[in-house]
């Protein structure tokens, strides 16, 4: 497969950094689009051309050279929209590193980002103006007191006039993306100019991109495939890319298939999950809206690839236009800029069915006809090697390559792999510095996932090194374990272990714990799993599958004493744990909505609902003063308590109105779920992160009524 990249080099004679494209397209595109971005609320979208992001990136970069900061690390706070891109180029444009993250947020955790700062230490912070003051006030026990803080959006374009080109090479260090570091020790992975053009020329490859394409993107802009899929490979290419909030396609999925409907996407995606969102939550009625017929790369990535998953959407898209060969499974990481490996986009997803005994062997056999269906482990192919880059399948304990038939650790080398982990010789050499025991070939990047190559294929069967991935976002255990063992005192130090488990075709956390011995007799169990629950919410935004708290000294270690998360994880799904008290989620959930059907609570609802409701319509009656304050309100508390509870699985009797917010566990799906079910109930608009940013629920309804009021006198 070839795709022509004639106009592209021909004019830019194969560029040596990422800005000489920018700077070509505005000077010689000036009016075409780079980047749409997609309000919410009905607000028209903003528009970015080629002309305006370069002349904003210069003024963004005058500002920077002015105070000094070329080769300094700015590390970028920005919401979702397009003066994040602005910013980033403008970065690019004065040579000053760029280290993407996410904003601070009232009521969560800010230890990833504290690590961050303490780990690349930032010359400069670039945020937007109503942000700042915020973001200031959140970060101020976490910075260095000479940091340096602009708000770009407040920058003028005549700043532009003083910029100056800096001068960058194919070595240049570009930007620092972090990945989710283990406790103490973040990860920043130092991607150059070189290996953003060799990778967006890997993606272009891949995708079969021309000037014709159009992208749709909703991922983070702070994350590798959001930055490198969204930002960058449009600008390589010269194609139109239109954005959207992940918390407003999180919220309500089909705004994204809506915008590939409208503005006739070619390419957009995600990890599996987004997939399974949409079968969920978009309705027939709005199926009957989409045209998804001009959709030819639907890829997907960044976490376990269902065969259900791709199968299910397909049938339940297909009405609409969609056809099962747009899927575009995919393979990659931070540590490869983004793309390792690809298929072709005409060819329908490779499966490949194998013995599910033979795996636990490390052997790969297809499955024959003699095998019945609980013998045989489905595997989706994410693509070949693409371009003139290595993949390798090794045996991780010698160090050699394994046999066509084994499964090994997939070890990478090309022009995509990135130059090492920011400020961290040791991880470097071990992670990026890889080379063959027997041959001495390398150096090789080790990803630590481990698959193998059929038919130069490449399958995914699961991870070495431990990592939780949940909707798409890496968690390290030991993190999740630091932070379940901190939540009470009952619970035994370097005791626990956290995994993830598949149900229902969809990766779970699992938390075994030891109790400490002095605890045994008077262990209130409910207690500990709430705290446990609250605390693994609130500090990286998942829900807790299933809690064991077992005997001290039961659970599986090495004999160096360290956690067997492996062997804790089989003997969770064989039942051989010694268990002092369990909580499974799934105990409660699978009568619960019965149960609140029937209940008091639901019935008081109900009749409160009546009341207030325009009769025969799902929305608040404009008559006020008919009810009063007091109804209002009472009926509101009633909905959130009723509501919260439902997506918590516990009781409504459990919810205390006077409670912070984020006791409760809530991880940002659950609380823009309800936030979008609040909104359509309510007949107006809510901000997303509502319920991530209200105290209590007391005070939430409080708002929400004082707002109904007075937008209805």
């Amino acid at each position: 497969m070839f795709v022509s990249t004639k106009g592209l080099n021909s004019i830019l004679e194969n560029p040596s950094n990422i800005v000489s494209i920018l700077r070509y397209r505005g000077q010689n595109q000036p009016n075409r689009q780079s980047h749409i971005y997609l309000e919410d609320r009905g607000i028209e979208p903003s528009v970015l051309t080629y002309q305006a992001l370069d002349i904003r990136a210069q003024a963004i970069a005058s500002e920077l050279q002015f105070y000094g900061f070329c080769g300094e690390r700015a590390l970028l706070l920005y919401p979702p929209g397009l003066e994040y891109i602005s910013a980033f180029f403008g970065c690019l444009y004065a040579g000053v590193v760029a280290v993407p993250a996410y904003p601070p947020r009232l009521n969560r955790s800010m230890f990833r980002l504290q690590s961050i700062i303490a780990d690349v230490q930032p010359a400069v912070i670039l945020t937007i103006k109503s942000h700042l003051e915020k973001v200031k006030h959140l970060l101020a026990g976490s910075l260095q007191l000479n940091v340096h803080w602009v708000a770009t959006d407040d920058l003028p374009n005549s700043l532009a006039a003083a910029w100056h080109e800096p001068v960058i090479d194919s070595d240049t260090l570009a930007f620092i993306q972090y990945t989710s570091g283990s406790t103490g020790s973040p990860k920043g992975v130092m991607i150059s100019h070189q290996n953003i053009l060799y990778n967006e020329k890997m993606l272009q490859l891949a995708f079969e991109h021309t000037e014709q394409s159009i992208g749709v993107g909703w991922l983070p802009l702070f994350h590798d495939m959001g930055l490198i899929g969204n930002i960058f490979q449009p600008l390589y290419v010269g194609f139109p890319c239109t954005l959207m909030s992940p918390v407003d396609v999180l919220q309500n999925p089909f705004k994204w298939l809506q915008a590939i409907s409208r503005y006739k996407g070619t390419t957009s995606g995600g990890p599996n999950f987004i997939y399974d969102l949409c079968i969920r939550k978009i309705t027939p009625e709005q199926r009957m809206k989409l045209n998804l017929g001009s959709w030819d790369v639907a890829f997907t990535g960044a976490e376990p690839i269902r065969s259900e998953t791709i199968e299910k959407f397909a049938e339940v898209f297909k009405p609409c236009g969609f056809r099962r060969e747009a899927f575009y499974p995919c393979y990659g990481m931070a540590e490869t800029t983004l793309i390792v490996s690809g298929g072709y986009k005409k060819n329908q997803p490779v499966l490949q069915k194998v013995q599910k005994e033979a795996l636990t062997q490390t052997r790969v056999l297809s499955a024959n006809q003699d095998c019945g269906d609980e013998q045989i482990q489905a595997f989706i192919g994410c693509g070949k090697p693409l371009l003139d880059e290595e993949v390798l399948i090794v045996n991780p304990k010698t160090a050699t390559r394994c046999l066509s038939n084994e499964i090994g650790e997939i070890w990478v080398a090309g022009s995509n792999v990135a130059q090492g982990y920011w400020n961290n010789t040791e991880a470097t050499k071990q992670i990026f510095q890889a080379y063959l025991a027997d041959t001495g070939a390398g150096p090789f990047l080790r990803t630590g996932d481990l698959g193998f190559l059929y038919d130069g294929e490449l399958f995914i069967t699961g991870r070495m090194k431990d990592l939780i991935i949940i909707r798409g976002r890496n968690h390290y255990p030991q993190d999740i374990e630091l932070t379940v063992e901190q939540s009470h005192p009952a619970l035994r130090p370097g005791c626990g272990a956290a995994f993830s488990v598949d149900i229902a075709v969809e990766e779970q956390l699992v938390v075994i714990q030891e109790i400490e011995r002095a605890y045994l007799k008077k262990l209130d169990v409910d207690e500990i799993f709430n705290a446990i629950c609250r605390a693994v919410a609130q500090q990286h935004e998942i829900q807790v599958h299933a809690i064991l708290l077992i005997k001290t000294g039961s659970i599986p270690k090495t004999s160096s004493g360290k956690i067997q998360r492996y062997a804790c994880r089989t003997d969770f799904l064989s039942a051989k744990l010694d268990i002092v008290a369990e909580w499974k989620l799934s105990s409660k959930k699978s009568n619960l909505q019965s149960q609140f059907l029937k209940s008091n609570l639901y019935e008081h609802l109900c009749s409160l609902t009546q009341k207030v409701m325009i009769p025969n319509e799902d929305k608040f009656a404009l008559d006020i003063q008919s009810f009063g304050v007091e109804l209002i309100q009472n009926t509101i508390i009633t909905w959130l308590k009723t509501h919260l509870a439902m997506h918590l699985n516990i009781s409504p009797d459990e919810i205390n109105m006077h409670v912070p917010l984020a006791d409760y566990g809530l991880d940002s799906s659950i609380s823009v779920s309800i936030t979008a079910e609040l909104s359509e109930w309510l007949s107006c608009e809510l901000s997303p992160t509502l319920f991530w940013e209200a105290p209590t629920l007391e005070i939430l309804a409080q708002y929400l009524t004082d707002n109904i009021v007075s937008s209805h006198k």
